[in-house]
């Protein structure tokens, strides 16, 4: 059987592990740091202390240097109750296993942190499938490194198989399931495709962004359900899917996962039915968390993912939320109100340039502006219907 890396369960402490490259600054490595700390957070594990080295490249061996991994080890030995290693980057099964015999502690990396907090959160079936096919395959280059007991040949009397290590016989057995795993989320997919053909001639409109940025708490807000939301990364996985009537004009909406930047390329693959949804969108509401304060690097990474997947001509209004937030961050109380107010303008008028006027401010929580966002909502939304569908747009106004 395959161990689980990480367990949500038993209370785990970690360190965090992270390098800077020649091409990125501290503050950078540090802010990428703090979204490492979040994962950890979201997967029951809690962060006690961090390291981070300046190198031109990752060490082929340990991915930290020598002296580096001295200093990690001295300090979980120091501390005593560090049961988890954290790196921020892809580790090869070689890697791991080299850092696991030097700190004699469990190691993970992002991406397994990734695929750990989405096996959590998988409630159906698809959603199940996509996760698992997703860890074999992130396992299936790493079985040397992770399996560290089939690393012998078998030899001697009653040993002598037909010709394979207990590591080629084990690779065939993932490889195996993995193919079974593609077979059946094809069979869901087609169950997919099918529903959403039977949703007849409606115009479809997908929640899209980084994630935790408020999407889940605008679907109920827009759609008046009750769909899971918290302060936490991934808090969705499945795409929900909700008929909306603004006025007499009905459209579908769906709330979709959330991007995330270095996420694991087998999710993208596992996911793709889930992502479906957004290719098959008629319009993206591309909702952005403005108060935090990398939040145009979030809003590069969802429009580089977007057009990864093929989306990024699609109409697309963008949605600045957590405006509330954003003004307690930037404002102190000493402020003049004429100030922010020409702050708060200059902002406006910047991204309605950069956006090309589709653009809305909001806070979805507070609930400021939502009938100016459904109106521009439903003004995409008819001018869609006079596209698509014109032998009946005249039915909705």
């Amino acid at each position: 059987m395959i161990e689980k890396k990480i367990s949500t369960v038993i209370e785990e402490n970690a360190v965090l592990i992270g390098i800077i490259q020649k091409d990125q600054t501290e503050q950078q490595v540090n802010e990428y740091m703090d979204e490492l700390q979040f994962l950890a957070e979201t997967a029951g594990v809690t962060s006690v202390k961090r390291f981070t080295q300046k190198m031109a490249h990752p060490d082929s061996r340990t991915f930290v240097g020598k002296g580096k991994l001295e200093e990690i080890k001295n300090f979980i030995q120091f501390k005593g109750n560090i049961t988890l290693v954290i790196f921020d980057d892809e580790l090869t099964g070689s890697q791991i296993l080299n850092i696991e015999k030097e700190l004699n502690t469990r190691t993970v990396d992002r991406s397994d942190l990734i695929l750990d907090i989405f096996a959590s959160r998988a409630k159906t079936a698809q959603a199940k499938t996509q996760v698992e096919l997703a860890q074999y395959q992130y396992i299936l280059p790493r079985l040397k490194g992770m399996w560290k007991h089939l690393e012998r040949q078998g030899g001697g009397v009653g040993t002598r198989g037909p010709g394979e290590t207990e590591i080629e016989t084990d690779r065939r057995i993932v490889k195996d399931k993995i193919t079974l795993l593609r077979k059946r989320l094809a069979e869901i997919d087609k169950q997919s495709f099918t529903q959403r053909k039977e949703r007849g001639e409606f115009i479809r409109v997908a929640l899209v962004g980084y994630t935790n940025v408020g999407k889940s708490t605008l679907m109920n807000v827009l759609s008046k359900s009750e769909v899971f939301a918290e302060n936490k990364l991934f808090a969705t996985l499945d795409t929900t899917t909700r008929k909306v009537v603004f006025g007499q004009t009905p459209f579908l909406l769906s709330d979709t996962v959330g991007f995330i930047r270095k996420l694991p390329h087998h999710l993208v693959e596992s996911f793709k039915s889930t992502l479906d949804e957004v290719r098959e969108a008629d319009i993206l509401l591309h909702v952005v968390d403005i108060s935090h304060p990398k939040y145009e690097e979030q809003l590069t990474v969802v429009n580089k993912t977007l057009a990864d997947l093929g989306c990024a001509e699609k109409p697309t209004i963008t949605i600045f939320n957590k405006m509330d937030k954003y003004a307690e961050e930037v404002f102190d109380q000493w402020l003049e109100d004429e100030v922010k107010e020409n702050i708060l303008k200059e902002l406006k008028d910047r991204w309605q340039e950069e956006t090309k006027g589709n653009c809305v401010f909001v806070s979805a929580t507070e609930r400021t502006n939502l009938d100016g966002l459904r109106q521009t909502i439903l003004n995409k939304v008819r001018d869609m219907y006079q596209i698509r569908y014109p032998y009946k747009a005249e039915y909705f106004y």
